[in-house]
């Protein structure tokens, strides 16, 4: 998570490492660099698990704050960090204090502490660089949209789910679905699977 073109490279790598058909499933930001399979035919099917999904040269902030809801912002603290080439770069850390209300409300607490210590700060580079190719323009897609979902407003997940043609699941939970409703996660996965067959 410190840049989306750093990023998607990559992922293009490690899907050049793969032999075999893929279904490539994204969270947040991970939909973002879902720019890395274009090109690539053994990518049968992309899932976007409350995950952005940018057409060329959107950025996952401008995504965010296309409509109301996301109160991210309010959340994170600033640190600076050293950048490879000299200078330094700027990430977001979500205040632990604020990160179960903010990323998993339907987490028991302990686990969302957890979480909340554990958790890797993403580059403000990450979050405001343009996308490259989507994706999603030429291969099939599945969106799992979370409705108590901080992060990406709903109504932007459905937007962006509309625009890419996306088979949408909607669930009732936080943006940290995956931990709180994984069985609604997986079926959404293998439901993909099952298309591709």
């Amino acid at each position: 998570m410190r840049g989306l073109a750093a990023d998607t490279a990559y992922l293009r790598s490690v899907l050049a490492a793969v032999d075999g058909p893929v279904v490539l499933v994204g969270h947040s930001y991970g939909g973002g660099v879902s720019g890395a399979a274009v090109g690539n035919s053994r990518v049968q099917a992309l899932v976007c698990i409350a995950a952005f999904t940018p057409d060329k040269s959107e950025s996952a902030a401008e995504l965010a704050a296309k409509f109301s809801g996301s109160t991210l912002g309010d959340t994170v603290n600033p640190q600076s960090y050293p950048l490879p080439g000299g200078g330094t770069g700027t990430e977001l850390v979500i205040d632990r204090a604020k990160f179960h209300r903010q990323i998993a409300a339907d987490v028991p607490t302990a686990d969302a502490a957890f979480m909340a210590a554990a958790q890797r700060p993403v580059a403000t580079a990450a979050l405001e660089e343009k996308a490259g190719k989507a994706a999603w323009k030429t291969i099939p897609s599945r969106a799992l949209i979370t409705t108590a979902d901080k992060n990406i407003p709903p109504a932007a997940g459905r937007w962006m789910a509309r625009r890419a043609g996306s088979h949408v699941t909607e669930v009732d939970a936080s943006h940290a679905v995956a931990v709180s409703r994984p069985a609604v996660v997986a079926d959404v996965i293998l439901d993909a699977v099952r298309a591709t067959r």
